[in-house]
C-alpha cells in the first residue's frame, strides 16, 4: 500500500546516484527503474485522441510506425460535442487500450487556448474558451485514469504557436494569463486530478515554462493542489537544476545520464539541497504507485475491444460534426435529392487526423465515399476534382464538372490537407487551397444543388458560404468519420455538434492577425483577454459563424428560464419532427456590457447537452462556472467578484440568445481604465501599439528578434543560423532543403516534422543523441556555426575521439528501447 511513510522509507534506502537516476528517462519512452529498492519502470506514450505506441525505433513526431489503435476525433472535434459524458467515455477507451499495451501514462489531453486560427496544433486543442476546454479535459482525464493509466494535461502553459516553439517567449499580461491561458488548466487539475502535467517548450514572460516556479509551484501545486508529477515535453529541458527546483521531476527522453550527473554534482557541491531531489523522487514514486497493473491482451479480446471502440469512434464523429448551413432544408439527403455526384479527393481518401506526435495508426478507416455507396442514395459517380497540396490538374476539374452536369445534387468534399496542419508548423494563411476554391466556383456556375463537406481541425475562410446550399463540417473525425458523415448527410443521424471556436469572415478580422508568429524571439499577446468570441462580441464584429453555432434537422424551444448566482434552469422542448441533441449554452453578460472596462461583454458560464425525442421536453439544470462573476485582480493576485446587475443569457450560440434573466451580484466595481489603456476598455485591440501593450504589462517589452551579432549558445535554436553565412547558413539551408524535397516526394508528415529540427535548441542535439554526442562535442559544433569552421571542426573531432575512448573504458548501464509487437 502506498503511503507517504512508505515512500520516505524507499527514498531513504536509495543512494544519491539512484535518486538522481529517477529524474530522467531510461530511453525514449520509459522511466528508469531500480532493483534495490524496487522501483518499476513506467512507459509514457502519445495519445490525445488515440494510443501511439511505436513498435520499433522510437521518435517523438510519428516518423516511425506505431501499433494499431483506435483513432478517435481530435480534440477540436470532441469539443464540438460539448458532452462531458462522451469525453469521459472516450477517455475510458483510450485508457483501456493503453493498459492493454502496458502503457502507464497517456500524454494527453492537450488543452491550450486556440488564440489564433493559424496555430499549427489547434486540431489537438479543444477550444478558444477556457471553461469549455477545462471541463472537457477534466472529463477525459477521469476516463483515462479510471483504467489505471495516468493522463498528462498539456502543454503547461501558453503553448500558443508552433513557430520557434522551443525558444519563443510568450509575452502575456497577468489577467490574460489567468483568465484565458491558465483557467482551463485550473479546471482540469481540480476537477480531473491528473497524475501528471506536461510542461511546454516555450518561455512564459521570460522564463522557460519548465523552470517557472510561479507556474509549477505557486500556482499548480500551492493554489490548485496538484499532487502529481511534472514531466517535460520531449527535449523540453533547458536548465536541469532550475527545472528541478521549480517543480519538474521527470526529464524525457533519456539524456544518457548527463543531467542526472548534474544533479549529483550540485548536491555534492552544496549548490542544491537534497530535500529538493527527495521531493521530486516522492513524485515519481507516487506516480509508480498510482499506475495500475497493465498486461497484454489476448488477440481475440483485443480485436473485440477495437470493434467496440470503433463504434464509439463513429458515435463521437457523428456528435463532433457541425451543420454550419442548411438553406431550404437541402439536408438530409433522400430520394427527392435525385442523382448525386460525389466530388472531392477527401471523399475517397479522408483526412481524419492531424500530423506530428499525435499521429495514430488506426485499426481501420471508414471512407465517406464507400459509406455513401452503401446507402440507398442514387450515387451517379465520383471524381476527385483536385489534387492534394493545391496541385493543378485541368483534367480532374473537367471530369468533375462533367459528372456534376449529370447530377441533381453535388456533394463536394473540401478541406485542409496534411501539409496544412501539423505539430511544429503554423499555417501560412486561413484559406482553402486555390484549386478547391476554383472548383467550387465552377460548380456554382452550373446552378445545381451543392452540399459542401469540410475536413480540418481549425477555421478556414469560406467565401462561398452564402452561395452553396449546405455545409457540414466533419472536423478531423477519426477513423469512424466516413460512416458518420454518411449517416449525417442521409439523416440516419441528426447533427448535434456546436462550434467550440469562432469562424471569422477573413483572417484579417482576427485580433492577433497582425502580429501572430511574426517575431523571432517573442510572441506578444497584445489582444490580452480578447480571444475569439470575447473579442468579436465586445466590438460587435461580424463573423462567419459565432462561437457555439450549429444547426439541427429539428427545432428546439426554450422556456421557463430562471437563474441565481450558482445555477440556472431552463425547459427545452423538441418542437420538430426528429429526435435530436441540443447544446444549451449559458452566458453571463457583464453590467452595462462591460462598456469602458477591460472585460469581455459576455462569457460562457455553463452548458449542457440534452437529447430529446420528437415533442419531448426536459428541464435542464446548469451549474454556473466558479468565476462567472469574477475577474483576476492583478494587485491582490487572486480572483475577486465584481459587483453589479448582470444578465444571464440562455441561447444556442454566443449570438443566438433566446432568453435572459437579470441578476444582482454583490461586490466591488472594476477600477477606472487609464487613458493609455483605452483600446483595452473598448476591445479594439487589433491595432494596439507596442507602447500600449507595454503599458498594459507594466514593463518594457523584451526584444522581438534575435541578435545576429551575439554568438550562438547551447540554448540557441538551429533556425538562428539563418542569415549568418558560412557553415551556419549551410546547416540551415540543408534542413530547409530536406523539407522541400520530402514535400515534393509526397512525404508530407516527414516534411512537416523536418521543420521541427529548425526549432531544436543546440543543447537538445546532444541530449537527444542517446549518448552519441556530449557537451564538448556540442561546443565544437557551436564554434563551427559561429564562424570558426576549421577550429570548431578540430575541437569537434578531438572531443569525439575522447568521447569514444571513454565509451570503451567505462562500463555504461545501457537501457535499449524495447522492441514491441
Amino acid at each position: 500500500m502506498d503511503t507517504a511513510d512508505n515512500r520516505r522509507r524507499l527514498t531513504s534506502e536509495m543512494t544519491l546516484t539512484q535518486k538522481a537516476s529517477l529524474m530522467s528517462g531510461a530511453n525514449f519512452w520509459n522511466t528508469e527503474s531500480l532493483d534495490q529498492p524496487r522501483v518499476p519502470s513506467i512507459m509514457l506514450t502519445d495519445g490525445p485522441h488515440g494510443l501511439r505506441k511505436q513498435g520499433g525505433a522510437a521518435d517523438h513526431l510519428g516518423l516511425n510506425a506505431s501499433l494499431p489503435a483506435t483513432c478517435f476525433p481530435t480534440a477540436a472535434g470532441i469539443a464540438n460535442t460539448w458532452d462531458l459524458t462522451l469525453a469521459q467515455r472516450i477517455g475510458e477507451a483510450l485508457g483501456a487500450e493503453a493498459a492493454a499495451e502496458e502503457v502507464g501514462v497517456l500524454l494527453g489531453p492537450g488543452l491550450n487556448i486556440k488564440r489564433n486560427p493559424l496555430a499549427g496544433r489547434n486540431f489537438e486543442y479543444f477550444s478558444e474558451d477556457p471553461y469549455l476546454s477545462g471541463a472537457l479535459a477534466a472529463a477525459m482525464i477521469r476516463g483515462i485514469q479510471s483504467q489505471g493509466v495516468g493522463a498528462s494535461a498539456k502543454h503547461f502553459a501558453v503553448n500558443a504557436q508552433e513557430t520557434h516553439r522551443m525558444s519563443i517567449d510568450e509575452v502575456v499580461d497577468e489577467r490574460a494569463l489567468h483568465e484565458i491561458h491558465l483557467e482551463g488548466f485550473r479546471i482540469a487539475v481540480i476537477e480531473g486530478e491528473p497524475w501528471t502535467v506536461m510542461s511546454s517548450y516555450n518561455k512564459v514572460n521570460g522564463t522557460y515554462a519548465n523552470e517557472h516556479r510561479e507556474l509549477l509551484d505557486d500556482i499548480l501545486r500551492q493554489q490548485w493542489g496538484f499532487d502529481g508529477l511534472v514531466v517535460t515535453d520531449w527535449g523540453g529541458n533547458n536548465d536541469r537544476l532550475a527545472g528541478l527546483v521549480a517543480g519538474n521531476a521527470l526529464e524525457m527522453p533519456s539524456a544518457d545520464g548527463v543531467t542526472d550527473q548534474e544533479i549529483v554534482a550540485a548536491i555534492e557541491a552544496g549548490d542544491l539541497n537534497e530535500s529538493v531531489l527527495d521531493q521530486r523522487v516522492d513524485e515519481v514514486l507516487t506516480l509508480a504507485a498510482r499506475v495500475g497493473a497493465t498486461s497484454p491482451m489476448a488477440d481475440a479480446a483485443q480485436r473485440a475491444m477495437h470493434d467496440r471502440h470503433h463504434e464509439l469512434a463513429v458515435e463521437a464523429a457523428r456528435r463532433s460534426a457541425v451543420l454550419l448551413r442548411n438553406d431550404n432544408a437541402a439536408l438530409p439527403l433522400g430520394v427527392e435529392s435525385g442523382r448525386i455526384a460525389v466530388i472531392g479527393d477527401f471523399a475517397e481518401t479522408p483526412r481524419y487526423q492531424g500530423a506530428g506526435s499525435s499521429l495514430v495508426k488506426p485499426t481501420r478507416v471508414d471512407s465517406p465515399l464507400e459509406s455513401l455507396r452503401a446507402t440507398d442514395l442514387d450515387i451517379v459517380g465520383f471524381e476527385p476534382g483536385f489534387s492534394r497540396r493545391d496541385g493543378r490538374s485541368t483534367t480532374k476539374r473537367r471530369r468533375a464538372l462533367d459528372l456534376a452536369r449529370k447530377a441533381d445534387t453535388v456533394l463536394v468534399f473540401l478541406g485542409l490537407d496534411e501539409s496544412a496542419e501539423a505539430e511544429g508548423v503554423d499555417r501560412a494563411h486561413m484559406r482553402l487551397a486555390a484549386n478547391q476554391l476554383d472548383l467550387v466556383n465552377d460548380l456554382l456556375a452550373l446552378n445545381t444543388r451543392i452540399v459542401v463537406v469540410l475536413a480540418g481541425g481549425a477555421p478556414v475562410e469560406l467565401p462561398f458560404a452564402d452561395d452553396v446550399d449546405a455545409i457540414l463540417h466533419g472536423y478531423l473525425g477519426g477513423q469512424g468519420g466516413g460512416r458518420a458523415i454518411a449517416d449525417l448527410l442521409t439523416g440516419a443521424a441528426n447533427p448535434g455538434g456546436r462550434l467550440a471556436e469562432s469562424y471569422p469572415l477573413t483572417y484579417d478580422d482576427v485580433p492577433s492577425a497582425a502580429h501572430f508568429a511574426e517575431f523571432e524571439a517573442t510572441a506578444e499577446h497584445r489582444e490580452s483577454i480578447y480571444v475569439g468570441y470575447r473579442y468579436y462580441d465586445k466590438v460587435g464584429a461580424p463573423v462567419r459563424y459565432p462561437f457555439g453555432h450549429g444547426l439541427s434537422y429539428t427545432q428546439f424551444e426554450y422556456s421557463d428560464f430562471r437563474a441565481d448566482a450558482r445555477v440556472a434552469a431552463i425547459k427545452v422542448r423538441n418542437s420538430g419532427y426528429l429526435a435530436g441533441t441540443e447544446v444549451v449554452q449559458l452566458y453571463v453578460e457583464a453590467p452595462d456590457k462591460a462598456e469602458g472596462e477591460i472585460r469581455a461583454a459576455r462569457e460562457l458560464a455553463g452548458f449542457a447537452t440534452v437529447t430529446l425525442e420528437q415533442g419531448e421536453s426536459a428541464t435542464v439544470e446548469i451549474p454556473l462556472r466558479e468565476h462567472a462573476f469574477s475577474v483576476y485582480d492583478t494587485q491582490e493576485r487572486q480572483w475577486r467578484t465584481v459587483g453589479g446587475t448582470y444578465t444571464v443569457l440562455a441561447g444556442a450560440s454566443s449570438r443566438d440568445i433566446l432568453l435572459a434573466a437579470a441578476l444582482h451580484i454583490d461586490g466591488q466595481p472594476l477600477p477606472q481604465v487609464e487613458r493609455a489603456l483605452a483600446p483595452y476598455a473598448t476591445g479594439h485591440v487589433a491595432d494596439v501599439t507596442p507602447g500600449q501593450f507595454g503599458d498594459l504589462l507594466g514593463r518594457p517589452l523584451p526584444p522581438r528578434d534575435w541578435s545576429r551579432s551575439e554568438p550562438l549558445t547551447r540554448a540557441s535554436i538551429i533556425a538562428q543560423c539563418q542569415g549568418r553565412g558560412g557553415f551556419a547558413s549551410v546547416l540551415h539551408g540543408g534542413v530547409t532543403a530536406s523539407a522541400r524535397v520530402l514535400m515534393a516526394l509526397g512525404r508530407v508528415n516527414a516534411a512537416n516534422n523536418t521543420h521541427f529540427v529548425l526549432d531544436l535548441p543546440f543543447r537538445s542535439v546532444a541530449r537527444m543523441s542517446a549518448g552519441r554526442m556530449d557537451d564538448a562535442m556540442l561546443d565544437g559544433l557551436l564554434t563551427m556555426v559561429d564562424g570558426s569552421f576549421w577550429r570548431g571542426s578540430r575541437d569537434l573531432l578531438s572531443s569525439w575521439r575522447a568521447h569514444r575512448r571513454r565509451a570503451r573504458t567505462v562500463h555504461h548501464h545501457h537501457h535499449p528501447v524495447p522492441k514491441e509487437g
